[in-house]
């Protein structure tokens, strides 16, 4: 059989802003471009928080997949809209504890394809996959990660801001379930998304500004994300700011709340 050569990146659109790579700037990273900065500088000035929202909830994924990796001992990780790489990555974090754990990235960026070739490296004893798949096809997107992961096995399922991206909400709602409904029992989800809960009028503004520019991205109620963990057995303190979440002991006790909402949930 001839070796067929390998698929082309896919065209990156740089007219358009992206969440991923918004997400970059407002972390200080330079994996962006203008239209991306522009944007991004619009909603930083109607809703200043999004800096220490982006800061916090990525101090929030390494807690959770420290305390996954960790105390329970999960060696699978599921990270759908991962986003482009930057520091402590999923991966990262739980091969530093179990050098064998096997992590799926999932994303339909092509910048983020291209990011992730480079430099989502596995440990030599454990496996990092990066599969170019949307959220919202979700059964695709499971069969893609079987390849790498072992579903008779505990996951650690992480949606890290990206149900947002899904409008309506019974449609994020169903994507959740059905990615949950085929893990195994022993599993964990992951969750944060952006909340209107501590700013509304600017979360209203940051909202119309993501819609406008054609990166539509819905704030949801601190109720509604909590609703994503109707199957599933909540680990205290439940669905709170990603700052008050397990936070790192410091000497100036809990920091501010950030409009991004979290939660870990253990499917029974």
């Amino acid at each position: 059989m001839t070796e067929q050569p390998p698929a082309p990146d896919p065209v990156i659109d740089t007219t358009t802003p992206h969440s991923a790579r918004m997400w970059n700037y407002w972390l200080g990273g330079k994996d962006n471009y203008p239209v991306d900065r522009e944007v991004g500088e619009q909603i930083r000035k109607v809703y200043p928080g999004i800096v220490d929202v982006a800061r916090h909830s990525r101090a929030f994924l390494g807690r959770a997949v420290r305390l996954l990796a960790g105390e329970y001992a999960v060696t699978q990780f599921l990270d759908i809209g991962t986003g482009l790489p930057t520091f402590d990555n999923t991966h990262e974090v739980a091969q530093r504890i179990d050098p064998a754990c096997r992590i799926v990235y999932a994303d339909n960026d092509p910048l983020v394809l291209v990011h992730a070739r480079a430099l989502l490296t596995s440990t030599p004893r454990g496996a990092c996959s990066y599969i170019d798949a949307d959220v919202r096809d979700p059964a695709a997107l499971l069969d893609r990660a079987a390849e790498t992961l072992d579903f008779s096995r505990p996951i650690g399922l992480m949606l890290l801001g990206i149900l947002g991206n899904v409008w309506e909400h019974d449609e994020a709602g169903a994507i959740c379930d059905h990615l949950i409904e085929a893990l195994p029992s022993g599993s964990f989800l992951v969750l944060e998304d952006g909340t209107n809960a501590v700013d509304p009028e600017a979360a209203a503004e940051a909202e119309k500004t993501r819609a406008e520019a054609g990166d539509p991205y819905r704030l949801r109620t601190p109720a509604h994300l909590t609703g994503f963990f109707h199957a599933l057995d909540l680990l205290p303190p439940g669905v709170v700011s990603v700052s008050h979440w397990r936070p790192d002991p410091g000497p100036f006790g809990l920091p501010p709340e950030v409009a991004a909402y979290c939660g870990v949930g253990a499917k029974p």
